[in-house]
């Protein structure tokens, strides 16, 4: 008599592993963010978690392309490093180690009054 098995939905098997932002990641990410929304650039965000790369989509409305997006990629972590941001065109415009250098790309230059 034949078994039938069926994998559990909800077992540790049938979950894909994927790539996420953690705590102090998000935290760095959402300061910027609420500065820039507070300066009346940014109105809206999306954060997508994909099996290669986490990614977070900076909109200035949230029914068009996204402005920016802050990826954290770990297959370039020893290369290039792990963190970029990408311009709406597909320019990278920084690409680090450390996320903190990378999202002083935001960071304005003083203006003389």
């Amino acid at each position: 008599m034949p078994s039938n098995l069926l994998e559990f939905p909800g077992s540790a098997r049938a979950q894909a592993p994927f790539v996420s932002f953690d705590r102090r990641e998000l935290s760095e990410i959402l300061r910027i963010y609420g500065r820039m929304v507070a300066s009346g650039e940014w109105r809206d965000y999306a954060i997508d978690t994909l099996k290669d790369r986490a990614v977070f989509s900076v909109f200035r409305r949230s029914s068009e392309m996204p402005l920016y997006r802050i990826e954290k990629n770990p297959k370039t972590a020893r290369r290039q490093g792990a963190f970029s941001v990408i311009a709406a065109g597909g320019l990278v415009m920084k690409r680090g180690h450390d996320l903190a250098q990378v999202l002083k790309v935001f960071d304005k230059a003083p203006r003389a009054v």
